[in-house]
């Protein structure tokens, strides 16, 4: 496939290219047209004469129309952007088909749906011989840096780009290097769909003296989303602080899962081993870390084994499989090394290394699910973030330990806690730091809530008016009477 930016209603090359390699085979997927600064350039002078022109200054129905008109044709694509997203990631094929091409299509509908029923508040403002009507008015905020991440690449692009696109502003998206294909091929899409030259632009490459760098300090941009990993979020921030632009960052995780004695021990094991080894556990709401009550733990601990090594690994087409590779080797080698830190430090019960297949594969960045036991917290494998399929599990003998434990990180984003005791379950999740909790479940999200983390997890909201609140700017407008 070959990979163009998008730029005022075109594609254009690049005189530089990079390869893109399988995360199954290490075969060549992509070639990439890398952006250089006055692409990028131009696609933010674009995005502003979309928002300040045609694309901003259209009626809500129709941009809401027109957005509708995209899930449409995204659905209508539905094979291309399979097989896209699985050349880029190795996903299995069943995740790309059942989660991340409808919950594109879904998140498009969602914001034009939002949009049009954006509320605004207004208030009557009495005082001596005053008698005034305050309302709040809402403009698109102009130029949107939309930076996404390569784990869930269509998804998490399109929870960027619907809601910023819905309230009228021009988007420069840049999509990560690892992932670009599908970005392409919403590009495609938008030209399809009628949306006018500027509204959304593309632009790849990478962070630094990149793409990426030029995107966030440029002047023309007034806001930047982000998603990714905390050091490079801070250098985003940095950008964004000596331009004083609004930021959403929403980075890293070392999320904490609590079983307590009551939970429904079967429903905890099975849950935890989804929220550990999904997406092989590249996903920033994937736990990491779990703390279960001693008269418990060695039953948990058995069956989380258990599941574990049940897990079928391999390419997205295999027979049966659950999880595939990691994004890419280079990565692999990064978890891998984490697991030698575990290895030193604890016991590693299950798994710790690379599968062997015997083929084609080997070429791969497939690493083993992982279970490390006997760690203490102060070790870097239980508190930074390794995005990899592997937790750490320890033992609690109480509530205030439980908490204790799972709030003991700098990190912030989601916490799971399992309990068949309703008012315990509720009381715990008010002592969580974190944004998101979730009671006897995991990965339940609604699109309608906020979504954002604390500390090193990131700054701002995500989801909703939440996500239009950000991409607009308010005006207070007072009529005396």
């Amino acid at each position: 496939m070959i990979v163009r930016n998008y730029i005022d209603g075109m594609f254009r090359e690049s005189p530089s290219t990079f390869k893109k390699l399988s995360p199954v085979d290490g075969r060549v997927v992509a070639l990439v047209h890398e952006a250089n600064a006055g692409d990028v350039n131009d696609a933010v002078m674009a995005a502003r004469a979309a928002s300040d022109g045609a694309w901003g200054g259209m009626s809500q129905r129709e941009r809401s129309g027109l957005l509708g008109k995209v899930a449409s044709l995204i659905e209508a694509r539905f094979d291309d952007f399979v097989e896209a997203e699985l050349a880029d990631t190795g996903r299995p094929r069943a995740a790309a088909q059942e989660f991340d091409v409808p919950r594109t299509a879904d998140t498009f509908r969602l914001f034009a749906g939002l949009a049009g029923s954006y509320p605004g508040q207004s208030w009557q403002t009495e005082a001596p011989g005053i008698l005034a009507i305050n309302y709040e008015l809402r403009r698109p905020a102009g130029v949107v840096a939309a930076i996404a991440p390569w784990n869930m690449p269509m998804v998490l692009l399109a929870f960027k780009i619907a809601p910023a696109l819905a309230v009228g502003n021009g988007v420069v998206a840049k999509p990560s290097e690892e992932a670009p294909s599908t970005a392409s091929i919403m590009a495609e899409i938008f030209d399809e769909a009628g949306l006018p030259a500027g509204a959304f632009n593309l632009v790849n490459g990478f962070g630094v003296d990149s793409a990426g760098a030029f995107l966030t300090s440029h002047q023309g941009v007034n806001r930047i989303s982000f998603t990714g990993e905390t050091r490079t979020g801070q250098h985003v921030m940095r950008s964004a602080s000596a331009m004083v632009r609004p930021v959403s960052l929403e980075l890293g995780g070392k999320n904490p899962t609590i079983v307590f004695e009551d939970a429904d021990i079967a429903a905890a094991i099975a849950g935890t081993a989804r929220a550990a080894f999904y997406n092989c556990g590249q996903v920033c709401l994937c736990t990491e870390r779990v703390y279960v009550h001693r008269s418990r733990y060695d039953e948990f601990v058995a069956g989380l084994k258990a599941a574990a090594e049940k897990l079928v690994i391999g390419a997205p087409d295999d027979a049966g499989v659950q999880m595939g590779p990691l994004i890419s080797r280079k990565h692999r080698d990064r978890v891998l090394s984490y697991l030698e830190i575990a290895r030193q430090d604890g016991t590693i019960i299950t798994g710790g290394g690379v599968p062997v297949f015997g083929d084609v594969r080997d070429e791969g960045a497939f690493v083993q699910p992982t279970i490390v036991t006997d760690i203490p917290e102060t070790s870097r494998f239980v508190t930074e973030e390794v995005f990899g399929p592997v937790c750490h599990v320890a033992p609690f003998d109480d509530e205030d330990e439980a908490v204790a434990l799972a709030t003991g990180s700098d990190y912030g984003l989601v916490s799971v806690i399992w309990s068949g005791n309703t008012s315990r379950a509720l009381r715990v999740a008010g002592r969580m730091r974190s944004g998101v909790v979730w009671v006897n479940g995991w990965l339940i999200r609604d699109l309608r809530t906020p979504f954002g983390g604390v500390g090193l997890s990131g700054i701002g909201k995500e989801g909703g008016y939440a996500s239009l609140d950000f991409y607009t700017d308010q005006t207070n407008v007072c009529v005396k009477l």
